[in-house]
Protein backbone atom coordinates (compact mmCIF):
# COMPACT_ATOMS: atom_id res chain seq x y z
CA UNK A 1 0.00 0.00 0.00
CA UNK A 2 1.37 3.53 -1.22
CA UNK A 3 -1.27 5.99 0.82
CA UNK A 4 -0.87 9.26 -1.21
CA UNK A 5 1.27 12.00 -0.28
CA UNK A 6 -0.45 15.34 1.72
CA UNK A 7 -0.83 17.96 -0.03
CA UNK A 8 -2.26 19.99 2.96
CA UNK A 9 -1.12 20.60 6.52
CA UNK A 10 -2.80 17.93 8.48
CA UNK A 11 -6.28 18.93 9.87
CA UNK A 12 -7.22 21.37 6.88
CA UNK A 13 -8.77 19.22 4.28
CA UNK A 14 -10.87 15.82 5.18
CA UNK A 15 -11.52 13.50 2.60
CA UNK A 16 -15.43 12.49 3.67
CA UNK A 17 -15.91 10.03 0.43
CA UNK A 18 -13.18 7.54 2.18
CA UNK A 19 -15.47 7.36 5.40
CA UNK A 20 -18.51 7.01 3.11
CA UNK A 21 -16.71 4.54 1.00
CA UNK A 22 -14.45 2.87 3.69
CA UNK A 23 -16.51 2.02 6.36
CA UNK A 24 -19.34 0.35 4.38
CA UNK A 25 -16.69 -1.72 2.47
CA UNK A 26 -15.13 -2.78 6.01
CA UNK A 27 -18.36 -4.02 7.16
CA UNK A 28 -19.41 -5.63 3.86
CA UNK A 29 -15.71 -7.61 3.82
CA UNK A 30 -16.15 -8.58 7.37
CA UNK A 31 -19.84 -10.05 7.43
CA UNK A 32 -19.54 -11.43 4.29
CA UNK A 33 -16.39 -13.79 4.40
CA UNK A 34 -17.71 -14.36 8.47
CA UNK A 35 -20.37 -16.26 6.19
CA UNK A 36 -18.51 -17.90 4.11
CA UNK A 37 -16.19 -19.52 7.14
CA UNK A 38 -19.75 -20.36 8.98
CA UNK A 39 -20.92 -21.72 5.98
CA UNK A 40 -18.43 -24.27 5.26
CA UNK A 41 -17.56 -24.94 8.60
CA UNK A 42 -21.81 -25.41 9.59
CA UNK A 43 -23.19 -26.96 6.63
CA UNK A 44 -22.31 -30.97 5.77
CA UNK A 45 -22.37 -30.60 1.96
CA UNK A 46 -20.23 -27.34 1.88
CA UNK A 47 -17.39 -29.88 3.54
CA UNK A 48 -15.08 -30.55 0.71
CA UNK A 49 -11.69 -30.76 0.48
CA UNK A 50 -11.40 -26.97 -1.91
CA UNK A 51 -14.02 -25.11 0.05
CA UNK A 52 -11.25 -25.23 2.87
CA UNK A 53 -8.89 -23.74 0.88
CA UNK A 54 -11.99 -20.95 0.26
CA UNK A 55 -12.09 -20.76 3.97
CA UNK A 56 -8.29 -19.99 4.33
CA UNK A 57 -9.04 -16.91 1.22
CA UNK A 58 -11.87 -15.62 3.73
CA UNK A 59 -9.20 -15.22 6.61
CA UNK A 60 -7.11 -13.65 4.67
CA UNK A 61 -9.37 -10.87 3.41
CA UNK A 62 -11.70 -10.93 7.18
CA UNK A 63 -8.11 -10.05 8.52
CA UNK A 64 -7.06 -7.24 6.18
CA UNK A 65 -10.75 -5.96 6.74
CA UNK A 66 -9.96 -5.94 9.90
CA UNK A 67 -6.12 -4.80 10.67
CA UNK A 68 -5.26 -2.72 7.33
CA UNK A 69 -8.60 -1.53 5.84
CA UNK A 70 -9.47 0.68 9.43
CA UNK A 71 -6.11 2.11 9.10
CA UNK A 72 -6.44 2.90 5.54
CA UNK A 73 -9.39 4.48 5.97
CA UNK A 74 -8.41 6.71 8.61
CA UNK A 75 -5.36 7.95 6.43
CA UNK A 76 -6.95 8.80 3.53
CA UNK A 77 -9.77 10.85 5.44
CA UNK A 78 -6.98 12.61 6.45
CA UNK A 79 -5.89 13.26 3.00
CA UNK A 80 -3.20 10.97 3.05
CA UNK A 81 -1.34 12.06 6.10
CA UNK A 82 0.25 9.60 8.69
CA UNK A 83 -0.70 10.73 12.19
CA UNK A 84 0.33 7.47 14.22
CA UNK A 85 4.05 6.07 14.87
CA UNK A 86 6.34 4.67 12.08
CA UNK A 87 6.47 1.20 14.26
CA UNK A 88 2.16 0.84 13.37
CA UNK A 89 2.98 1.64 9.83
CA UNK A 90 5.79 -0.71 9.39
CA UNK A 91 2.91 -3.36 10.98
CA UNK A 92 0.13 -2.05 8.94
CA UNK A 93 2.64 -2.34 5.82
CA UNK A 94 3.59 -5.82 7.09
CA UNK A 95 -0.18 -6.91 7.16
CA UNK A 96 -0.75 -5.20 4.09
CA UNK A 97 1.62 -7.06 2.07
CA UNK A 98 1.42 -10.46 3.45
CA UNK A 99 -2.48 -10.87 3.58
CA UNK A 100 -2.33 -9.62 -0.20
CA UNK A 101 0.19 -12.44 -1.35
CA UNK A 102 -1.73 -15.05 1.23
CA UNK A 103 -4.49 -14.40 -1.60
CA UNK A 104 -3.11 -14.65 -4.67
CA UNK A 105 -0.93 -17.77 -3.03
CA UNK A 106 -4.08 -19.45 -1.71
CA UNK A 107 -5.99 -18.80 -5.34
CA UNK A 108 -2.69 -20.69 -6.64
CA UNK A 109 -3.17 -23.37 -3.82
CA UNK A 110 -6.43 -23.82 -5.54
CA UNK A 111 -5.57 -24.34 -8.83
CA UNK A 112 -3.20 -26.99 -7.85
CA UNK A 113 -5.52 -28.91 -5.81
CA UNK A 114 -7.82 -28.58 -8.61
CA UNK A 115 -4.89 -29.99 -11.11
CA UNK A 116 -4.74 -32.95 -9.05
CA UNK A 117 -8.47 -33.71 -8.57
CA UNK A 118 -8.82 -33.46 -12.78
CA UNK A 119 -5.36 -35.63 -13.29
CA UNK A 120 -5.79 -37.96 -10.57
CA UNK A 121 -9.36 -38.03 -9.84
CA UNK A 122 -10.22 -41.83 -8.78
CA UNK A 123 -7.28 -41.18 -6.14
CA UNK A 124 -8.96 -37.57 -4.70
CA UNK A 125 -10.38 -37.38 -1.95
CA UNK A 126 -13.07 -34.43 -1.83
CA UNK A 127 -15.08 -34.99 1.40
CA UNK A 128 -12.01 -35.54 4.02
CA UNK A 129 -9.32 -32.86 4.24
CA UNK A 130 -6.21 -34.03 3.73
CA UNK A 131 -2.26 -33.69 4.56
CA UNK A 132 -1.57 -32.84 1.10
CA UNK A 133 -4.14 -30.08 1.47
CA UNK A 134 -2.81 -28.70 4.98
CA UNK A 135 0.68 -28.45 3.64
CA UNK A 136 -0.66 -26.64 0.80
CA UNK A 137 -2.68 -24.60 2.91
CA UNK A 138 0.37 -23.99 5.51
CA UNK A 139 2.68 -23.37 2.64
CA UNK A 140 0.58 -20.50 1.57
CA UNK A 141 0.51 -18.55 4.70
CA UNK A 142 4.64 -19.05 5.42
CA UNK A 143 5.41 -18.13 2.01
CA UNK A 144 2.97 -14.75 2.50
CA UNK A 145 4.80 -13.88 5.93
CA UNK A 146 8.58 -14.70 4.60
CA UNK A 147 7.66 -12.11 1.42
CA UNK A 148 6.77 -9.67 4.05
CA UNK A 149 8.94 -10.11 6.94
CA UNK A 150 12.00 -7.94 5.54
CA UNK A 151 9.44 -4.98 6.73
CA UNK A 152 9.80 -6.58 10.47
CA UNK A 153 13.71 -6.59 10.36
CA UNK A 154 13.59 -2.96 9.92
CA UNK A 155 13.39 -2.53 6.16
CA UNK A 156 11.46 0.46 6.30
CA UNK A 157 13.23 2.41 8.70
CA UNK A 158 15.36 4.52 5.98
CA UNK A 159 17.44 7.55 6.67
CA UNK A 160 15.42 10.52 5.97
CA UNK A 161 11.54 9.10 6.24
CA UNK A 162 8.68 11.14 5.76
CA UNK A 163 6.89 10.20 9.15
CA UNK A 164 3.86 11.78 7.71
CA UNK A 165 3.72 9.27 5.30
CA UNK A 166 3.54 5.83 5.45
CA UNK A 167 4.61 4.15 2.60
CA UNK A 168 7.33 0.97 1.53
CA UNK A 169 10.35 3.24 1.60
CA UNK A 170 12.24 0.81 -0.60
CA UNK A 171 11.94 0.56 -3.96
CA UNK A 172 13.67 -2.78 -4.72
CA UNK A 173 11.21 -4.28 -2.13
CA UNK A 174 8.45 -2.95 -4.23
CA UNK A 175 9.31 -5.03 -7.38
CA UNK A 176 10.42 -8.26 -5.05
CA UNK A 177 7.23 -8.07 -3.20
CA UNK A 178 5.19 -7.28 -6.87
CA UNK A 179 7.15 -10.43 -8.19
CA UNK A 180 6.48 -12.85 -5.21
CA UNK A 181 2.80 -11.60 -4.81
CA UNK A 182 1.40 -11.49 -7.63
CA UNK A 183 3.83 -11.55 -11.25
CA UNK A 184 5.21 -15.36 -10.70
CA UNK A 185 1.90 -16.72 -9.20
CA UNK A 186 -0.04 -15.53 -11.75
CA UNK A 187 0.86 -17.57 -14.79
CA UNK A 188 1.03 -20.56 -13.18
CA UNK A 189 -2.46 -20.27 -11.79
CA UNK A 190 -3.30 -19.33 -15.14
CA UNK A 191 -1.13 -22.24 -16.92
CA UNK A 192 -2.29 -24.78 -14.48
CA UNK A 193 -6.17 -24.00 -15.35
CA UNK A 194 -5.43 -24.21 -18.55
CA UNK A 195 -4.26 -27.74 -18.31
CA UNK A 196 -7.16 -28.37 -16.19
CA UNK A 197 -9.95 -27.53 -18.76
CA UNK A 198 -7.71 -29.42 -21.37
CA UNK A 199 -8.18 -32.13 -19.06
CA UNK A 200 -11.44 -32.03 -18.20
CA UNK A 201 -12.02 -31.82 -22.12
CA UNK A 202 -10.10 -34.36 -23.44
CA UNK A 203 -12.16 -36.73 -20.32
CA UNK A 204 -15.41 -35.72 -21.74
CA UNK A 205 -15.13 -37.12 -24.88
CA UNK A 206 -12.78 -40.13 -23.48
CA UNK A 207 -15.90 -40.96 -20.66
CA UNK A 208 -18.62 -40.82 -23.70
CA UNK A 209 -16.23 -43.13 -25.79
CA UNK A 210 -16.10 -45.63 -23.06
CA UNK A 211 -19.56 -45.41 -22.02
CA UNK A 212 -20.62 -47.10 -25.61
CA UNK A 213 -17.49 -49.49 -25.27
CA UNK A 214 -18.62 -50.76 -21.92
CA UNK A 215 -22.58 -51.28 -23.25
CA UNK A 216 -21.40 -53.26 -26.06
CA UNK A 217 -18.61 -55.19 -23.93
CA UNK A 218 -21.61 -55.66 -21.40
CA UNK A 219 -24.52 -57.07 -24.45
CA UNK A 220 -21.17 -59.75 -25.65
CA UNK A 221 -20.45 -61.06 -22.09
CA UNK A 222 -24.33 -61.12 -21.11
CA UNK A 223 -25.02 -62.96 -24.70
CA UNK A 224 -21.76 -65.21 -24.23
CA UNK A 225 -22.56 -66.48 -21.08
CA UNK A 226 -26.27 -67.17 -22.01
CA UNK A 227 -24.98 -69.69 -24.75
CA UNK A 228 -22.60 -71.27 -22.65
CA UNK A 229 -24.92 -72.06 -20.06
CA UNK A 230 -27.27 -73.75 -23.56
CA UNK A 231 -24.38 -75.59 -24.69
CA UNK A 232 -23.65 -77.21 -21.06
CA UNK A 233 -27.23 -77.95 -20.83
CA UNK A 234 -27.58 -79.25 -23.64
CA UNK A 235 -24.07 -81.58 -24.04
CA UNK A 236 -25.52 -83.81 -21.81
CA UNK A 237 -29.12 -84.23 -23.36
CA UNK A 238 -27.72 -84.89 -26.44
CA UNK A 239 -26.05 -88.45 -25.91
CA UNK A 240 -29.31 -89.19 -24.38
CA UNK A 241 -31.48 -88.48 -27.74
CA UNK A 242 -28.49 -90.54 -29.53
CA UNK A 243 -28.23 -93.42 -27.73
CA UNK A 244 -32.14 -93.66 -28.50
CA UNK A 245 -32.04 -93.34 -32.35
CA UNK A 246 -32.40 -96.65 -33.99
CA UNK A 247 -29.29 -98.66 -35.17
CA UNK A 248 -28.93 -97.93 -39.27
CA UNK A 249 -27.92 -94.75 -37.83
CA UNK A 250 -24.41 -94.78 -36.74
CA UNK A 251 -24.59 -91.91 -33.45
CA UNK A 252 -21.04 -90.06 -35.21
CA UNK A 253 -22.75 -89.64 -38.41
CA UNK A 254 -23.80 -86.15 -39.62
CA UNK A 255 -27.68 -86.68 -39.85
CA UNK A 256 -27.40 -87.88 -36.48
CA UNK A 257 -25.41 -84.72 -35.18
CA UNK A 258 -27.97 -82.55 -37.28
CA UNK A 259 -31.08 -84.70 -35.96
CA UNK A 260 -30.14 -84.49 -32.19
CA UNK A 261 -28.62 -80.73 -32.45
CA UNK A 262 -31.22 -78.32 -30.61
CA UNK A 263 -31.92 -74.80 -32.06
CA UNK A 264 -29.98 -73.31 -29.26
CA UNK A 265 -26.68 -75.40 -31.06
CA UNK A 266 -27.28 -73.19 -33.96
CA UNK A 267 -26.54 -69.87 -32.14
CA UNK A 268 -22.71 -71.24 -31.80
CA UNK A 269 -21.78 -68.92 -34.62
CA UNK A 270 -23.01 -66.16 -32.41
CA UNK A 271 -21.43 -67.50 -29.59
CA UNK A 272 -17.86 -67.05 -31.49
CA UNK A 273 -19.33 -63.35 -32.70
CA UNK A 274 -19.62 -62.43 -29.18
CA UNK A 275 -16.47 -64.05 -28.35
CA UNK A 276 -14.27 -61.81 -30.31
CA UNK A 277 -14.36 -58.80 -27.60
CA UNK A 278 -10.47 -58.90 -26.15
CA UNK A 279 -12.30 -59.45 -22.40
CA UNK A 280 -14.59 -62.13 -23.27
CA UNK A 281 -11.86 -63.84 -25.14
CA UNK A 282 -9.47 -63.50 -22.61
CA UNK A 283 -11.78 -65.20 -20.18
CA UNK A 284 -12.96 -68.25 -22.72
CA UNK A 285 -8.59 -68.62 -22.79
CA UNK A 286 -8.95 -69.09 -18.88
CA UNK A 287 -12.12 -71.35 -18.86
CA UNK A 288 -10.68 -73.89 -22.20
CA UNK A 289 -7.72 -74.16 -19.94
CA UNK A 290 -9.96 -76.34 -17.69
CA UNK A 291 -11.02 -79.71 -17.65
CA UNK A 292 -14.14 -80.76 -19.25
CA UNK A 293 -16.01 -82.31 -16.66
CA UNK A 294 -15.68 -78.97 -14.54
CA UNK A 295 -16.94 -76.78 -17.30
CA UNK A 296 -19.66 -79.42 -17.74
CA UNK A 297 -20.48 -78.33 -13.99
CA UNK A 298 -20.77 -74.92 -12.79
CA UNK A 299 -18.31 -73.60 -15.19
CA UNK A 300 -20.54 -72.22 -17.32
CA UNK A 301 -22.15 -70.39 -14.17
CA UNK A 302 -19.24 -69.27 -12.95
CA UNK A 303 -17.51 -67.70 -15.64
CA UNK A 304 -20.73 -65.89 -16.19
CA UNK A 305 -20.33 -64.54 -12.91
CA UNK A 306 -16.87 -63.36 -13.36
CA UNK A 307 -17.52 -61.87 -16.44
CA UNK A 308 -20.89 -59.89 -14.96
CA UNK A 309 -18.30 -58.75 -12.44
CA UNK A 310 -16.05 -57.37 -14.64
CA UNK A 311 -18.83 -55.42 -16.18
CA UNK A 312 -20.27 -54.81 -12.82
CA UNK A 313 -16.95 -53.27 -11.53
CA UNK A 314 -16.19 -51.59 -15.03
CA UNK A 315 -19.33 -49.45 -15.28
CA UNK A 316 -18.75 -48.56 -11.55
CA UNK A 317 -15.32 -47.60 -11.90
CA UNK A 318 -16.70 -45.53 -15.21
CA UNK A 319 -19.93 -44.08 -13.34
CA UNK A 320 -17.71 -42.99 -10.37
CA UNK A 321 -15.59 -41.41 -13.51
CA UNK A 322 -18.94 -39.47 -14.46
CA UNK A 323 -19.71 -38.44 -10.96
CA UNK A 324 -15.82 -36.68 -10.50
CA UNK A 325 -16.53 -35.11 -13.87
CA UNK A 326 -19.62 -33.67 -13.24
CA UNK A 327 -18.27 -32.56 -9.87
CA UNK A 328 -15.06 -30.83 -11.75
CA UNK A 329 -17.36 -29.10 -13.93
CA UNK A 330 -19.54 -27.62 -11.54
CA UNK A 331 -16.54 -26.54 -9.41
CA UNK A 332 -15.01 -25.41 -12.13
CA UNK A 333 -17.81 -22.50 -12.88
CA UNK A 334 -16.67 -20.44 -9.58
CA UNK A 335 -13.32 -20.77 -9.62
CA UNK A 336 -12.43 -19.03 -12.90
CA UNK A 337 -14.83 -15.97 -11.58
CA UNK A 338 -12.43 -15.81 -8.54
CA UNK A 339 -9.54 -15.35 -10.49
CA UNK A 340 -10.76 -13.52 -13.17
CA UNK A 341 -11.77 -10.94 -10.61
CA UNK A 342 -9.14 -11.06 -8.34
CA UNK A 343 -6.85 -9.99 -11.80
CA UNK A 344 -9.21 -7.62 -12.54
CA UNK A 345 -8.68 -5.62 -9.34
CA UNK A 346 -5.24 -6.31 -8.72
CA UNK A 347 -3.61 -6.20 -11.84
CA UNK A 348 -3.83 -2.53 -11.66
CA UNK A 349 -2.20 -2.32 -8.45
CA UNK A 350 0.83 -4.25 -8.96
CA UNK A 351 1.33 -2.21 -12.28
CA UNK A 352 1.11 0.93 -11.85
CA UNK A 353 3.58 0.64 -8.14
CA UNK A 354 5.99 -1.46 -10.31
CA UNK A 355 5.75 0.95 -13.01
CA UNK A 356 6.00 3.88 -10.93
CA UNK A 357 9.43 2.10 -9.47
CA UNK A 358 10.60 1.38 -12.48
CA UNK A 359 9.60 4.44 -14.86
CA UNK A 360 10.65 7.77 -13.33
CA UNK A 361 9.78 9.96 -15.60
CA UNK A 362 5.96 8.70 -15.58
CA UNK A 363 3.68 11.12 -14.28
CA UNK A 364 1.62 8.89 -11.80
CA UNK A 365 0.16 11.25 -9.71
CA UNK A 366 -1.53 10.35 -6.23
CA UNK A 367 -4.78 10.28 -7.11
CA UNK A 368 -4.60 7.16 -9.77
CA UNK A 369 -2.59 5.37 -6.67
CA UNK A 370 -5.55 5.91 -4.51
CA UNK A 371 -7.81 4.68 -7.09
CA UNK A 372 -6.02 1.44 -7.70
CA UNK A 373 -5.30 0.74 -4.31
CA UNK A 374 -9.06 0.97 -3.69
CA UNK A 375 -9.88 -1.39 -6.47
CA UNK A 376 -7.37 -3.73 -5.05
CA UNK A 377 -9.34 -4.16 -1.77
CA UNK A 378 -12.83 -4.07 -3.09
CA UNK A 379 -11.82 -7.32 -4.16
CA UNK A 380 -12.03 -8.66 -0.14
CA UNK A 381 -15.94 -8.21 -0.72
CA UNK A 382 -16.29 -9.34 -4.24
CA UNK A 383 -15.82 -12.92 -3.01
CA UNK A 384 -18.66 -13.79 -0.93
CA UNK A 385 -21.41 -12.16 -3.56
CA UNK A 386 -19.26 -14.24 -6.28
CA UNK A 387 -20.23 -17.66 -4.36
CA UNK A 388 -23.78 -16.38 -3.33
CA UNK A 389 -24.25 -15.92 -7.40
CA UNK A 390 -22.81 -19.25 -8.88
CA UNK A 391 -23.15 -21.61 -6.01
CA UNK A 392 -26.76 -22.26 -4.50
CA UNK A 393 -25.35 -23.67 -1.76
CA UNK A 394 -23.41 -21.20 -0.64
CA UNK A 395 -26.38 -18.54 -1.48
CA UNK A 396 -29.03 -21.51 0.48
CA UNK A 397 -26.56 -21.79 3.69
CA UNK A 398 -26.27 -17.49 3.69
CA UNK A 399 -29.93 -17.15 3.75
CA UNK A 400 -30.22 -19.73 6.49
CA UNK A 401 -27.49 -18.58 8.45
CA UNK A 402 -28.90 -14.30 7.36
CA UNK A 403 -32.87 -15.70 8.52
CA UNK A 404 -31.56 -17.48 11.96
CA UNK A 405 -33.57 -20.80 10.71
CA UNK A 406 -32.12 -23.90 11.63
Amino acid sequence: MDNVTPSSPPGETYNYLALVLGVPLVLVIILGNILVCLSVLTERSLKTATNYFIISLAVADLLLAVLVLPLFVYSEFLGGIWTLSTYICDALMTMDVMLCTSSILNLCAISVDRYIAVVVPLKYNRNQFSVRQLALITATWVLSLGVASPILFGLNQVPGRDPNVCKLENDRFVVYSSICSFFVPCPVMLLLYYWIFRGLRRWSGRGRSQAGQTDRRGLSLRLSSALRRAKARTTGSQGKVIYAMPASLSPTSPSAVSMTTPPEEKLDGAAVAAESDPMTTQMDSVSDGEPTDRRRGGSGRENGLMKTNIVRNRRRRNSKSSRVSGRERKAMKVLPVVVGVFLACWTPFFVIHVTKVLCQSCDIGPTLISVVTWLGYVNSAINPIIYTAFNAEFRNVFHKLLCCRT
